[in-house]
């Protein structure tokens, strides 16, 4: 078929020596239209003004109608209804023309869509207004409701959208987001959508609380691990999540259902658990602690955890211990931020034990930046005295890591500001590391308390650094207040500090005892 474009005067070509009853003097491809191909709309009160059209040439009309033995009287009702089908047909494209504009598709847009779903011409305007007023009812609307028809024109005439769209807006109230379903209308074929409330029941079923449903529906990939999987295929997911943590699980990380379970979770959590050493158990309190750890390949997690084995010499044993308490170690770059720490610890003199401690101790040494973060604290290490590559800065490092570089630098700040040395807070540090890491504030209430209540001098902190550790109200000034009326103003800070709370609030301690026997002493001398 040729597409070709004429004013749209009369459906049949005539001269003018020929009348309406007879039959033209040489047969010409009679010229008919076909609504799919029309691309003008209907302008204010007129006809198109040009109309797309396709001709197919007929062979010899001539004598077509001679043979059948048409009379002219039967020759004019065949014209006038095709005139009035014509007519007809042309009415019906132009409101539909019309509807696409109200929805924002512009002619060209209108055409194509046509092209692909030729159902619309037989589809009434008023179905077609109802399936716009469910989308929007959902939230998807304007512009990105156009281009979604425009994309999927079966959006607005597929049984299956109906049944989907009143799951979605009654039984959920339309609390599943628009960019949700407009994802999902763009890239699911109607068909898939069949079932889709089952399945989102049976989460229900399973455990998935109600007020929680929604935001994991919204985290899904629907397509994936709803439209493409069977109620059982997801029932069997959930099965096999259940030794591990379950449902509670697909509620903190929802795109565990995105997922293959044969492919993908059995042989991560597999992989997992053999690090474990066979323990289920403890398998599922790492999946607990962080379930985008199944989001890494096999490969992937067996690289991290070979490189800890090889470099820094652990034990599967210890690296699982060490995942227990740092899981996100896995999403650190290997190349970037593992290999260049632990050779760091390494010249610092750690063994594979050491190393081992140290990472239990400050794990996130292995995830922070270094240009944002460790390089600041290693810069205010060695500038207030400690030697770089050595156990002593390794400690220190551990303790840092703990802390911001803001806090870091008002720590130091602070016991300089207190007539301490550099040099003075490498010992303390060496002797308690930790405090490189406790909260600048909460030291300076402290070290307030010891010079202004207690009447010491903040040198006592060189002996005894662990007092800045200690709570102040619920440690320090509970039990000094309490025994000061006994042992007086003289009396050991790290013995009053140090020892249990079970043997303070029970018994006397040894100092105790011994002060009040040097007491009695002094007054049996006194006496003679």
């Amino acid at each position: 078929m040729v597409a070709v474009y004429a004013l749209f005067t009369h459906p049949f070509p005539s001269s003018s020596s020929d009348s309406l009853f007879s039959f033209p003097p040489s047969p010409q491809p009679t010229a008919y239209f076909s609504p799919l191909s029309l691309v003008s709309t209907f302008r204010n009160h007129e006809w198109f003004s040009l109309l797309k059209f396709t001709r197919t040439p007929r062979a010899e009309p001539k004598p077509l109608l001679t043979q059948v033995g048409l009379r002219p009287d039967q020759r004019i009702l065949i014209q006038c209804r095709y005139i009035s089908s014509a007519t007809n047909a042309l009415a019906e494209i132009g409101m539909l023309f019309s509807f696409f504009q109200e929805i924002g598709i512009g002619e060209e847009e209108a055409q194509m869509v046509l092209d692909k779903n030729p159902a619309l011409t037989s589809t009434s305007l008023d179905l077609l207004r109802t399936r716009i007023l469910s989308f929007r009812s959902v939230g998807v609307d304007g512009l990105e409701l156009s281009r979604l028809i425009t994309k999927c024109p079966s959006l607005l005439t597929a049984e299956e959208i109906d049944a989907f769209l009143h799951f979605v807006r009654h039984d959920f109230e339309g609390k599943i987001e628009p960019p949700q379903l407009k994802r999902l209308f763009g890239t699911t074929e109607a068909r898939f959508l069949v079932g889709f409330d089952k399945k989102v029941r049976l989460l229900l079923h399973r455990g998935v609380p109600r007020e929680k449903i929604f935001d994991v529906l919204n985290k899904l990939n629907l397509y994936k691990a709803l439209c493409l999987k069977s109620v059982e295929e997801i029932e069997r997911t959930i099965t096999f999540l259940s030794r591990f943590g379950g449902v509670d699980l697909i509620v903190r990380r929802p795109t565990l259902l995105n997922y293959d379970l044969d492919t993908q979770l059995v042989p991560r959590v597999g992989f997992l658990t053999e690090l474990s050493g066979g323990d289920e158990d403890a398998t599922g309190t790492l999946l607990g602690k962080l379930p985008a750890i199944l989001s890494y390949t096999v490969d992937h997690t067996k690289g991290h955890v070979e490189l800890l084995r090889s470099l820094a010499g652990l034990t599967d044993e210890q690296i699982f211990k060490f995942l227990l308490v740092f899981p996100n170690v896995v999403s650190a770059s290997r190349e970037r931020k593992l290999r260049p720490r632990i050779h760091f610890l390494k010249q610092c003199g750690l063994s594979s034990n050491d190393i081992y401690k140290f990472l239990i101790k400050a794990p996130l040494f292995l995830g922070l930046s270094f240009e944002d973060n460790l390089a600041y604290k290693l810069a205010f290490l060695v500038k207030i005295g400690y030697k770089y590559r050595t156990k002593d800065m390794a400690a220190a490092m551990g303790s840092a890591t703990r802390t911001s570089c803001d806090n870091l630098q008002k720590v130091i700040g602070l016991f300089l500001s207190h007539g301490l040395s550099c040099g003075d807070i490498v010992i303390m540090s060496t002797k308690h590391p930790q405090i490189l890491q406790y909260s600048h504030s909460a030291i300076e209430k402290k070290m307030e308390y010891l010079i202004n209540e207690i009447g010491r001098e903040v040198g006592e902190l060189l002996n005894f650094p662990a007092f800045l550790g200690y709570k102040l109200d619920d440690r320090i000034k509970a039990r000094y207040e309490l025994r000061k009326k006994v042992l007086g103003e003289g009396m050991s800070l790290n013995k009053l500090l140090t020892v249990s709370s079970e043997r303070f609030s029970t018994k006397k301690p040894a100092y105790v005892v011994e002060n009040e026997n040097l007491n009695e002493e002094m007054k049996v001398l006194s006496d003679k």
